[in-house]
């Protein structure tokens, strides 16, 4: 069996198993988008290293990333934010994650649904790319253009074109694991 991975995945356990159980997966519940949307922005000139061995803490000082409870959060949940060693302590990023929880409520009361609403940008099916470097995957794309400017109208930050695109290589709306990846094939496959 091949067991090849993207090159950026290296050999530490947490990144394995992310790489490998859940990258490029196409992803389908609300609450997990909202998380990996927020997550990506939290990432904002990090690493993701930084923010995924920060997650645990990220999911308990947000609630689960339950987007209700995220919405009601006021300045004293800020400042309590602002003091958790356990996420990124960047005050703008903490604002931006409750307005994304206002923003997120409201754009699932107008479609349904957020994952109906994210599925359309590429007709509820991946795009599957056929990449054989890192060197030509891009940072960003007409389809990431797109979605940040969507959802920037619809009040969320920290929703830029490149970070758009890493949540849609995250959330499998595109498949970016590189042809030679053990990963590319499966996830390639799509129902009919």
């Amino acid at each position: 069996m091949n067991t090849e991975r993207c090159p950026w995945c290296g050999d530490e356990p947490r990144y394995v198993a992310y790489h490998d159980e859940e990258w490029g997966v196409p992803q389908h519940d609300d609450r997990m988008l909202f998380e990996m949307l927020n997550l990506e922005g939290a990432q904002a000139g990090l690493s993701w290293r930084t923010v995924l061995y920060k997650r645990e803490g990220y999911r308990r000082a947000f609630d689960n990333f339950d987007a209700e409870r995220i919405a009601r959060y006021d300045d004293t949940d800020v400042a309590r934010l602002v003091a958790d060693p356990g996420i990124v302590r960047h005050a703008g990023k903490i604002r931006a994650t409750i307005g994304n929880a206002r923003a997120f409520l409201d754009l699932q009361a107008a479609e349904g649904s957020f994952d109906r609403w994210l599925w359309q940008f590429v007709d509820g099916r991946p795009q599957i790319n056929h990449w054989r470097t890192l060197a030509e995957v891009p940072a960003k794309t007409p389809l990431s253009d797109t979605l940040s400017r969507e959802l920037k109208r619809r009040g969320f930050k920290f929703v830029g074109s490149t970070i758009c695109y890493a949540f849609a290589q995250a959330v499998g709306l595109v498949n970016d694991h590189l042809v030679g990846c053990h990963r590319h094939a499966p996830l390639a496959r799509t129902p009919d």
